[in-house]
């Protein structure tokens, strides 16, 4: 087994290769995702050129998604295959968790409505007035703070507790959201509290599916400066999860962006961040400071999720343009034996799907094995846990000390696995990089 060296993940938020079989279950027209498909198709019509994208090309990703518009295959000696979510709907907190090593089985998708008795029980228990609003099925607490369905996320993922600052400190909307947390099946609790110029009653409408909540960017939360929020996780056992694990083991351990926010992990850096220039520049940086030896690096580049919700496929494709001139950096960072640059997704979200919800999608898993002479074609994972655990044996660490998930290869360092009889091995000491004539060439 080669030595443990850096290992760097890159979530690519809500970049789906296609539909999981149970994607039509909330609405059979999610059946036909494919946020990576649809963006390349969409993007090769309006900009009459395709997307240029060869660090993902040279990393798979047009073995896992065959594409015109993508390399047929790599001369990289890559891991590539494809994972399914493992866990209930389609959602960047349970994503990032389940990748990193949680076990979400028992988190539920469940509308605020379903559960109003035991959330307004907990509520009064804890010392607060608790109302229905028009008796619809969503709490107003202490005449301010509302209680209700995340209208911006799938049905039945998270619930929301939003308060208006002119009403009330902050402290007081998070107190309420962690009495509902207690009691909560969802992934998600999300306290929210902004400046609105009317009172939030005036801002609730029915969302699908049988939710109502509080439309945030009718109330001018998101405009109006001072937004404060936090997400209040499921329970989770993070010890038991890829972070901590690391930094027990005395690795250095850095988060970047999105997971900045969302991941735990008492003694890692972070560097939150929503821009994906600043993403990528913080991602570099981390893996050209690092000291030599075996470290951890988690970051999500955000703004393909947002270009999805925004439905806007021109954005999308920008991002992932962007995206990959970090991609090819990092490549040519990573260039140690032990080295890893792992490019996955924890969701899909296609642009063309006709709503701005996530989608139910398998997602790319792309791994990046300097040492190796051939590629490895992946069994599909079951879940994103075994992306993390698979990173975890990249690492050295024992992946069954992590709550949930088993290594993509069953001998442990992916490169050391005997390749598939179609390969042949590249000649000894050849290192092929992005851009070659086996990638798609910018016309």
């Amino acid at each position: 087994m080669s030595a443990a060296g850096r290992t760097v993940i890159v979530v690519l938020d809500g970049f789906g290769v296609g539909a999981m079989p149970d994607a039509g279950a909330l609405r059979p027209g999610d059946l036909a995702a494919d946020t990576c498909g649809h963006v390349l198709d969409a993007c090769r019509e309006r900009l009459g050129r395709p997307l240029r994208l060869p660090a993902l090309g040279a990393l798979g990703l047009g073995l896992v998604r065959p594409h015109p518009d993508l390399a047929a295959g790599t001369e990289l000696p890559v891991a590539y295959g494809r994972a399914a979510l493992g866990y209930p709907g389609a959602d960047t907190f349970a994503g990032h968790q389940t990748m990193m090593g949680a076990d979400f089985s028992r988190v539920t998708v469940a509308r605020l409505g379903e559960h109003l008795d035991a959330v307004t029980e907990a509520l009064r228990s804890a010392g607060h007035l608790v109302t229905r609003l028009d008796g619809k099925p969503l709490l107003v607490v202490d005449g301010t703070v509302l209680v209700h369905d995340n209208l911006e996320a799938d049905p039945g993922i998270n619930w929301n507790a939003s308060g208006r600052l002119e009403d009330l400190p902050f402290d007081a909307t998070l107190a309420v959201a962690r009495v509902v947390r207690a009691v909560a099946p969802v992934a998600r609790v999300i306290a929210v509290g902004g400046h609105a110029a009317r009172s939030l009653d005036r801002y609730v409408r029915d969302g699908d599916a049988g939710t109502v909540g509080l439309d945030t960017p009718a109330t001018g939360f998101y405009r109006n400066g001072g937004l404060e929020v936090q997400h209040l996780g499921a329970p989770l056992d993070h010890t038991r999860q890829l972070p901590e694990l690391a930094a027990r083991a005395g690795l250095p351990v850095t988060l970047v962006g999105k997971a900045a926010d969302i991941l735990e992990c008492g003694s890692a850096v972070r560097h939150p961040a929503v821009p994906t220039a600043d993403v990528l520049a913080h991602t570099i940086a981390a893996v050209r400071t690092s000291a030599p030896g075996p470290a951890l690096v988690v970051a999500n580049v955000q703004e393909t999720d947002l270009a999805g919700h925004q439905q806007d496929t021109l954005r999308y494709g920008e991002v992932l343009e962007r995206a990959d001139e970090g991609l090819t950096t990092l490549l040519d960072l990573l260039d140690s034996p032990g080295d890893r640059l792992i490019v996955t997704g924890d969701h899909g979200n296609d642009p063309t799907i006709g709503h701005a919800y996530h989608t139910r999608e398998y997602v790319p898993v792309l791994i990046h094995r300097p040492e190796a002479t051939t590629r490895l074609a992946l069994p599909d994972a079951d879940s994103l846990a075994d992306v993390g655990a698979t990173a975890a044996t990249s690492l050295t660490l024992n992946p069954t000390h992590l709550a949930n998930g088993s290594p993509l290869t069953s001998r442990g360092d992916i490169a050391n696995q005997a390749p598939p009889a179609f390969e042949e091995a590249r000649p000894a000491g050849q290192k092929p990089r992005p851009g070659g004539p086996t990638d798609p060439q910018p016309s």
